[in-house]
């Protein structure tokens, strides 16, 4: 994956694998690789039902899909790391530590992709960069300087593991509107 994303959550069976298909949807029309891992998965177990059905919803087939551990090859590799929460975007930085100005948690970079679209309207050109994808990261990470930190729990995309099929949509509700700042942003860097 020369120029691609990574989506990062616990196992690689809920979060991760319904953010990996909904980006393949949203991205499609662009040149950007998309792809998924766990911090603690076991590889080749299958996606929990309910995100094979927030999966199955975007028009692609899951069926195939299985779950992947992270390796430090799969953040060296991304253009653009994107994990669930804090704690798994500090265990990506632990292992691949030339990673960090490419991981974000997936709230951080929505906002971050948000402010940094209103600022580089005004401001001054974006950073150059091989592609869209590292023009887009070179922006917000340049917007990650100015901006206020956000309360810890507003970067943590909530697990829905244990709830409802309802509680799978809401979570992907919410992967959805934070993939759409991303792909402005990558839209408009590149």
């Amino acid at each position: 994956m020369v120029d691609g994303v990574l989506f990062v959550c616990h196992a690689n069976m809920c979060r991760s694998p319904m953010a990996e298909f909904i980006a393949r949807r949203l991205l499609r029309d662009l040149p950007v690789a998309v792809a998924s891992a766990g911090t603690d998965a076991l590889d080749g177990a299958a996606m929990h039902p309910y995100a094979v059905e927030v999966a199955a919803g975007t028009g692609a087939d899951p069926a195939a899909f299985r779950t992947r551990r992270l390796r430090p090859e799969h953040l060296t590799r991304a253009g653009l790391v994107l994990t669930a929460t804090r704690r798994q975007r500090s265990i990506c930085t632990a292992l691949a530590p030339a990673a960090l100005p490419r991981t974000f948690t997936l709230r951080q970079f929505a906002r971050l992709a948000a402010a940094a679209a209103e600022a580089e309207a005004t401001g001054p050109a974006a950073p150059r960069a091989d592609s869209a994808l590292g023009a887009a990261v070179a922006v917000a990470a340049r917007a990650r300087g100015r901006l206020q930190p956000a309360t810890p729990d507003a970067d943590d995309l909530r697990d829905p593991i244990g709830g409802s099929p309802a509680d799978f949509r809401r979570c992907a509700e919410e992967i959805e509107r934070s993939i759409r700042p991303v792909l402005a942003l990558i839209g408009t860097a590149g």
